[in-house]
């Protein structure tokens, strides 16, 4: 076979349930040479362009995977809390990588990168002016490194790498509040964040927002043929998570996403919701300009505050507002009750 690649183009031609067995075989001989436990499981392949099988979106199978993303939706990492006698908050936080198989989408696995196990890793949680400590260790096969975003000392930014078997205390203010990401810092940049190694970071005002159903979404997308295009794309790591599995809320209840896009190779993503508007703060600044839409873009690294409430009663979907990147992963409900 004189080319092995598999493009998303080849997916969305074969069907995702079909390409899903093609990807996973070629991505391990393309692996192959560079890791000895990349496992996939195998589907039988249709290669009919006359119409896209799209079953994987309507499996209700609530997957390792699946388990996953659902509830990096609703986590919050608060970290180990103590009170300093000068009255500050200490939050200590265990940061670990790790390389481990995380399902990206049913019946293939992807070789990652991660912080804590998870694509994304945890979603950091703390309030303006805490003092931070996050304690990081290096299990993963490659040096790695956390950087924020947020203002913080130079020393405590992550670009020197940690090498694996060793450990470092990154320790900083919490600041400014808003919503923030962080991920490794080490060359090629563009290898270490595809692999896995990201996750938001929420840093509360001091005084509390209002009451809401709080969500959190990680836009990404994984490359399995390492050609540089990518060939699933995800909101919190697996595809078509909450297409059936919606994500329950109350009728005028108030939902607040917090949503980042820490996708590689491509530009940019997007967020489209169906049949409503939402209120944008970029980087969760209440001083910000807000946009009141329906459709949002983010570049790599961008993030914001989505504030939405459901007038009627039903299903919205929600998804990228490119074609192929909801196609191939990036689309799911709301059910609205």
């Amino acid at each position: 076979m004189a080319d092995n690649k598999i493009s998303r183009r080849d997916i969305l031609k074969i069907g995702t349930t079909g390409a899903l067995g093609i990807a996973g075989s070629i991505y391990l001989n393309k692996m192959a040479p560079l890791s000895n436990v990349v496992h996939a499981e195998e589907h039988p392949s249709s290669h009919s362009t006359h119409s896209v099988n799209h079953s994987n979106m309507h499996d209700s199978s609530k997957t390792e995977g699946y388990m996953m993303a659902n509830r990096l939706l609703t986590e919050f990492d608060y970290g180990k809390v103590t009170k300093l006698s000068d009255g500050r908050t200490l939050r200590e936080y265990e940061v670990i990588a790790v390389d481990k198989e995380i399902e990206i989408a049913k019946g293939i696995k992807f070789p990652g990168w991660t912080f804590n196990g998870t694509i994304p890793g945890p979603t950091f949680r703390c309030t303006e002016g805490d003092l931070l400590r996050f304690y990081f260790v290096n299990k993963g096969s490659h040096p790695h490194s956390i950087h924020f975003h947020g203002i913080h000392p130079p020393e405590m930014d992550g670009l020197s790498p940690i090498l694996p078997g060793q450990s470092f205390t990154y320790e900083f203010e919490a600041k400014p509040y808003g919503l923030q990401i962080y991920h490794c810092h080490v060359l090629p940049l563009a290898r270490h964040i595809h692999k896995g190694l990201y996750g938001n970071f929420i840093i509360d005002p001091k005084t509390p927002r209002n009451p809401a159903l709080e969500l959190n979404m990680v836009m990404n997308a994984y490359d399995l043929d390492l050609d540089g295009a990518n060939e699933f794309y995800t909101v919190n790591g697996y595809a078509f998570a909450f297409m059936n599995h919606p994500i329950k809320v109350k009728k005028d209840e108030l939902v607040r996403i917090y949503l980042s896009n820490l996708t590689e190779f491509d530009l940019l993503n997007s967020f489209h919701l169906h049949a409503n508007y939402f209120t944008y703060i970029p980087t969760g600044r209440n001083e910000n300009p807000t946009h009141f839409t329906d459709t949002i873009m983010q570049c790599q690294g961008e993030r914001g505050i989505l504030e939405v409430r459901f007038p009627y009663k039903g299903k919205y979907m929600f998804h990228a507002h490119v074609s192929e990147f909801a196609e191939l992963g990036w689309m799911g409900f709301f059910q609205v009750e």
